[in-house]
């Protein structure tokens, strides 16, 4: 790997012209496009923010292969409405721990021009994780640091807090708590969705990404 220098033009190019002709013969066609302007710029990406990020976590997996910080580009469609075969983004993910993946906090990257999105935190917690996120939203000390560390993040920028799924505090909750409205969420995340700054084109992007 060269380094990373930026994605191209072409990435979002290619992503603007997949989303009209979502179809394998034309992904076909364009494969090498795909892994020229998207993949290796994005595994070069990975490699060097995992470096930075090794600041901020220590135990951080930057892991520039398919399915491990690179999400897939193949939909499954067995279950869906939607028969496109092909995403029209691009998502990578870098985690924190020793847990498994998808239940360990983490860095999201993520390109569907015309934006991109930079978020942190864990999408859907685990059911045990889920019992102890509740059990420290309610403890006399973690529920106020937690609060305090969310406030921070809404003060310290334009971020979305993300996570919110139940319509009701779960049972066995005061429902007058005054964390009660953080007991409806089942992850915990925050992030930034813009349109495509100029320094996504250059190895700038390193910088925008771990400022935020």
């Amino acid at each position: 790997m060269a380094g990373f220098r930026g994605f191209p033009p072409e990435a979002v190019k290619f992503f603007h012209e997949l989303r009209d002709k979502n179809n394998k013969a034309w992904f076909e066609a364009h494969k090498p496009d795909y892994q020229k302007y998207v993949m290796e710029p994005a595994q070069d990406f990975i490699v060097e923010m995992g470096e930075r990020l090794k600041q901020l976590s220590p135990g951080i997996h930057a892991d520039p292969r398919v399915n491990k910080s690179i999400f897939r580009i193949y939909r499954d469609i067995r279950f869906s409405k939607d028969k496109t075969p092909y995403k029209t983004h691009l998502g990578i993910w870098m985690w924190e721990g020793d847990g498994a993946k998808f239940e360990s906090s983490g860095y999201y990257f993520h390109l569907e021009p015309p934006n991109i999105m930079v978020g942190i935190g864990l999408h859907t917690f685990s059911k045990d994780m889920l019992e102890a996120y509740r059990e420290a939203v309610v403890d006399p000390v973690a529920g106020p640091e937690l609060v305090k560390a969310i406030q921070e993040v809404s003060e310290n920028g334009d971020y979305q807090l993300g996570g919110e799924h139940y319509k009701r505090v779960p049972r066995g909750y005061d429902p007058d708590h005054p964390n009660a409205e953080l007991l409806r969420y089942n992850g915990l995340t925050a992030g930034e969705e813009v349109p495509i700054p100029e320094e996504f084109y250059s190895d700038a992007l390193l910088d925008y990404c771990y400022k935020r």
